[in-house]
Order: C-alpha cells, then sequence, then structure tokens
C-alpha cells in the first residue's frame, strides 16, 4: 500500500512526531487519494518522491516548522529539501520534493508536465475542500476514512490558514481565505462522509 524505503519510512517518522494527528491523516489521506487518482486515469509517478511530499507537504502549518516570513507551502518545500538531502537523496531529488509541495498551492499542473505535483493537488484539493467528488467513489471514501479519520480536520485546517492569512497577507492561504476556503470546507462531502 504504502511505499517501503528507508525514506519513506523516515518521512512518516517526521509526519508522525510534528503533525497533530488530524494533520497526519490528512497528510496520509492525501497520499491515498492521489495513488488511488493515478491509478484510475493511468498517470505513472514516482511512489516514493510522491509519498514523501505528501507525507512533509503541510509541515509549514506546525508550529516548529511555522516560518515568520515564508508561506507554509515554501517553509514545508524547504524542509524537504533538507529531508531528502539527509535521506541520502541528491540534491536534484530533493528539490523535486520541495518543488512538487511548493506547486501543490500554486495553478493546476498537468500530468504530463509534472505527474507528483498534479496528484498532490488533487488530492489535497479533494481532501480539503471536495473538489473533483465525482473523482472517488462512495466505497473508496469508506475504505480511507476508516483508516484514517478526519478528527475535525476541517476546522483544525480552518484554523492554520486563517492564521497563516492574518500573519502573511500575500500568502496562497491567504488567497484562499479570501475565496471562502471556509465555506468550500464546510461543503465538503468528506465533512459529512462517517466511515461505513
Amino acid at each position: 500500500m504504502f511505499p517501503v524505503t528507508p525514506a519513506a519510512e523516515a518521512a512518516l517518522s517526521v509526519a508522525t512526531r510534528f503533525c497533530s494527528p488530524a494533520l497526519l491523516n490528512h497528510s496520509i489521506r492525501s497520499y491515498l487519494w492521489g495513488a488511488r487518482y493515478a491509478a484510475a486515469h493511468g498517470i505513472a509517478f514516482d511512489d516514493e518522491l510522491y509519498y514523501v511530499a505528501a507525507l512533509l507537504h503541510d509541515l509549514g502549518l506546525t508550529e516548529p516548522f511555522d516560518s515568520n516570513k515564508l508561506p507554509f507551502e515554501e517553509a514545508g518545500g524547504q524542509l524537504a529539501w533538507v529531508f531528502g538531502v539527509a535521506a541520502g537523496w541528491p540534491a536534484q531529488r530533493a528539490a523535486r520534493a520541495l518543488e512538487i509541495i511548493v506547486l501543490h498551492m500554486r495553478d493546476d499542473v498537468t500530468p504530463a508536465d509534472d505527474p507528483e505535483s498534479h496528484l498532490l493537488q488533487v488530492a489535497t484539493s479533494w481532501d480539503v475542500s471536495g473538489r473533483r467528488p465525482e473523482e472517488f467513489p462512495p466505497d473508496t471514501r469508506a475504505q480511507i476514512l476508516t483508516r484514517y479519520p478526519r478528527l475535525e480536520f476541517g476546522a483544525e485546517f480552518l484554523a492554520c490558514f486563517e492564521d497563516q492569512a492574518r500573519r502573511k497577507p500575500g500568502s496562497a492561504a491567504a488567497a484562499s481565505v479570501n475565496n471562502n476556503v471556509a465555506g468550500r470546507i464546510a461543503a465538503n462531502p468528506l465533512e459529512g462522509d462517517p466511515p461505513a
């Protein structure tokens, strides 16, 4: 189900150590939604790279790694670069983890241009705000939510974004708050999906 490599196992350890239970489950769900979406659409991707990026993508929202100046995705991306190099990855591979994390908060990336960034965009926008519900059938939702429940994720995530928006008004998080991310989170079908 998950890649079994030293870097993947270390990414899970890091995310478990620094993320709240709700944020950790969101990170794991982001990997799973993206992997399922890729399988359904025949998108080839680097499984380890995508897993590491998914597990680390929101570390910039956590207190130990929240930057006073950088948007959370840039702070988290820089941390992923450090993580990758420390895990023994070539600098270019570590830079890809940084890029995927930064791009997940930017305009849509096509799977042909960057499959891992595309998958993280699709997965996180589904998990946070319910975008593309037709891509994730009820049985898939129930299976993933049963194993990795939301744990009040919507409220916690919204609070993080509102905090980022107050302190970093030029950030993508601030733009999301200004574009009614609160309403999208509230309307997300996953917020009302109890595990089957």
